[in-house]
């Protein structure tokens, strides 16, 4: 019976290529996006058995749906929840559809295709979340991602107790990285709250975080932060949200000038 993966919004980019790394290391992998057509235009890509699925993580049963056609293939063993959406701006400007849709999608999601996961790999798998720095350390500008993805790392570390409590033996995992160079990012990028995006030297690519899908596999933790260096500093800073307020808007300054000298 063939190891079955799957991913959600996974047509292209960061989900793209975590399906991508996940067939090479054997899985055949179900492509799940709200674009069908791109999402088959990177099954065949990536070929070794992949293939898509039309999703919308917004509605519960399409999770169910998806876990009913993984599981018909082969034994599901690794589930993304990788679908996520970003809007930026001052809290209090997020509108309501932007508020509606980053919740539903980035949360709401994320906990839908936990639930169908867990009920399809009751047996055994890993249950990987993407999450976000943000989930740790929140920045302006990002008020209702934040949120989101706040919410999603504390519902991931909720259930991986649920799952010990219940001896179910599925690991449970939240990768939190950086921006990372995807359109995602690209597309907020004219936009001044997003200038804390572009801080960094190198922003991570989404090679990078396939690369720690992959690592989980390997060696699971609950938690792991990319790039590793960022992990101390922003562990350091969660006891002290005044001051990590004061060092996040000195590292959006910093992003501000990288932007202004690559525009």
């Amino acid at each position: 019976m063939p190891a079955i993966a799957v991913v959600t919004g996974a047509a292209r980019g960061l989900g793209r290529t975590i399906a991508a790394a996940l067939a090479g290391r054997g899985y055949q992998v179900l492509l799940t996006d709200v674009a069908l057509s791109a999402a088959e235009t990177a099954a065949q890509a990536i070929g070794k058995g992949a293939w898509a699925m039309a999703q919308d993580v917004r509605d519960p049963g399409s999770h169910r749906a998806v876990a009913a056609a993984a599981a018909a293939r082969g034994q599901v063993e690794v589930w993304v929840n990788n679908a996520g959406v970003l809007n930026v701006g001052a809290g209090w400007e997020t509108t309501e559809a932007e508020v509606r849709r980053m919740v539903e999608v980035n949360l709401l999601g994320v906990i839908w295709g936990s639930q169908a996961a867990v009920a399809t790999m009751r047996t055994g798998g890993h249950l990987i979340n993407i999450g976000s720095l943000s989930s740790i350390v929140p920045a302006p500008g990002f008020a209702v991602y934040c949120a989101t993805k706040h919410a999603v790392l504390g519902f991931t570390t909720a259930l991986a107790g649920d799952l010990r409590r219940a001896s179910i033996p599925i690991k449970v995992s939240s990768i939190c990285p950086d921006a990372v160079d995807t359109d995602m990012v690209k597309n907020v990028a004219s936009h001044s709250a997003s200038d804390v995006l572009f801080s960094a030297g190198r922003m991570l690519t989404a090679d990078d975080v396939a690369a720690a899908v992959l690592a989980e596999l390997d060696h699971p933790r609950l938690i792991r932060i990319l790039p590793q260096s960022r992990a101390a500093l922003v562990h350091a800073l969660r006891p002290f949200p005044d001051i990590g307020l004061r060092i996040i808007e000195r590292f959006a300054s910093i992003g501000a000038r990288r932007k202004r000298k690559h525009a």
